[in-house]
């Protein structure tokens, strides 16, 4: 008399009825592919993978040689769930149980070797490019870098240009091929700069200063935003980075500076600090010596932060 383990594992071997008509599994498979395709078909080119910097172009060769090098496991892994999944049907009369089946050698060596050197390749890929991609690292170039302060407010961007003794709001404006050196902090919570067609993203924090070197390959106006949830005004915070010729650079800073608007001193500071969303960009004639550093080491006091109970 057999066993109930004999039994059930017979009822469970034991070929099951065909289904008249389309079977599940290829339903499931026509309508996976058709959301799919409407899924991707309200999609754009994600901004990373359209470079118009250097740091932005080294980023984005980086994540699509990562993606290269993960497919020999990502595509036979998926193949092969499928490919199990067909040849081990109940249907499939030649697919044959062994349960004396223990160990391969063979199978043993192709599954940790192939992922072992992997990881070698991509760990010496994501290393290299690393160190290349320092926000730190100064960019060569024979042209003189561009010292420009930014500060994260709630919840805007306030952009300080101390050589040319101007500033703005919510609005970044570069000349194109030069490198720029951005100087970060926050007058507020941790914050996270971000223009995606740049180059890298960093983080800005109160009580500290950041570093980011970028340039812009040619003229363009690209998308700038806080890439870290900041609070109730964090949807709005962004800004537009314009990367304009040099001599266009040079009379915008100009116009700017002989336009009579207001002067950004101590006081104008802490009124700009107030939280507020949705703020045209504006700019300052001229700025009060060291007010990046009277930010940082806190002279200036920080804002309050977003509100735990709503609202402002």
């Amino acid at each position: 008399m057999a066993s109930p383990f004999e039994s059930f594992a017979g009822k469970a071997l034991r070929p099951r009825p065909r289904f008249k008509g389309r079977s599940p599994a290829a339903i499931a498979l026509r309508c996976g592919v058709m959301l799919a395709l409407l899924a991707l078909a309200g999609c754009q080119q994600p901004l990373v993978l359209h470079p118009k910097g250097v740091v932005a172009d080294g980023t984005t060769s980086l994540l699509v040689g990562s993606f290269v090098i993960m497919l020999p496991i990502v595509v036979p892994t998926i193949l092969a769930a499928l490919i199990f999944g067909w040849w081990y049907r109940s249907s499939n009369r030649r697919a044959y149980y062994e349960p004396s089946f223990v160990e391969s050698g063979k199978i043993e060596i192709v599954t940790w070797s192939i992922p072992l050197l992997t990881i070698m390749l991509l760990g010496s890929v994501a290393w290299i490019g690393s160190h290349d991609l320092d926000p730190a690292k100064p960019l060569p170039s024979n042209e003189e870098p561009l010292n420009v302060q930014v500060v994260s407010l709630d919840w805007k961007w306030l952009f300080i240009y101390p050589d040319q003794n101007i500033a703005s709001v919510n609005r970044l404006v570069i000349p194109a091929g030069v490198p720029i050196h951005f100087t970060l902090t926050s007058a507020s919570v941790m914050n996270a700069f971000f223009v995606p067609q740049l180059g890298s993203m960093i983080y800005t924090m109160n009580g500290m200063a950041t570093q980011l070197n970028l340039k812009a390959n040619g003229p363009g106006t690209f998308m700038g935003l806080s890439a870290m949830f900041s609070g109730n005004g964090f949807a709005d915070m962004h800004f537009k980075a314009e990367a304009v010729p040099k001599a266009d650079f040079d009379a915008w800073t100009k116009e700017t500076s002989n336009a009579g608007g207001p002067m950004l001193s101590s006081q104008a500071y802490k009124d700009l600090s107030v939280q507020s969303t949705n703020v045209a960009p504006f700019t300052y004639s001229s700025v009060e010596p060291g007010l990046l550093g009277k930010i940082v080491m806190q002279e200036l006091p920080p804002g309050p932060g977003p509100s735990t109970l709503g609202g402002f």
